[in-house]
């Protein structure tokens, strides 16, 4: 295994894909964008809305949205940089989506997301038992969109990951 890092984000709206692209430049790490098979829409997204899919979506466990394209040589990569914007207090289920798909044994994962208030609450603690209990997690955070890559940088140091 290499010791390679990868951010890997969904974005619903473009704020955590601003957020994705300097973390990455941090990081000194590849990037990849976890897109949805079926692109969300504003009516999708409308969280007022309680028949609206994402609502749908956060409301069913069980759902996996599914995801277009896969990460190349997941192997490659030692730690992974995993953002998304909080819906109802957690991970969008396109982040479970994507936890399944691959063999994170071992590695190292470190959550973070963008939100106009809320925080990761439990995701961590319900994302864990989606992986091999091999893996390393590190202390996610919630940024704001205008976060800079300089707090970024020393955001990724201080965690003392690979």
């Amino acid at each position: 295994m290499g010791k390679k890092r990868l951010v890997a984000y969904f974005s619903a709206s473009g704020v955590t894909r601003r957020l994705a692209e300097k973390l990455a430049k941090a990081a000194e790490a590849d990037l990849y964008e976890i897109c949805p098979e079926q692109p969300y829409t504003d009516a999708d997204l409308d969280w007022m809305d309680k028949k609206s899919r994402s609502t749908m979506e956060m409301k069913d466990e069980a759902c996996r949205p599914a995801v277009r394209g896969k990460v190349e040589d997941m192997d490659q990569y030692q730690t992974v940089f995993l953002g998304f914007p909080v819906w109802w207090y957690e991970a969008p289920r396109i982040i479970w989506t994507f936890l399944e798909a691959y063999d994170f044994s071992g590695k190292q994962i470190v959550l973070f997301c963008t939100s106009g208030g809320s925080g990761l609450g439990d995701t961590e603690k319900r994302l864990k038992p989606l992986c091999d209990p091999t893996v390393q997690w590190f202390p996610g955070k919630r940024w704001n969109a205008g976060a800079s890559e300089d707090e970024l940088k020393a955001w990724v140091e201080s965690l003392g990951c690979v």
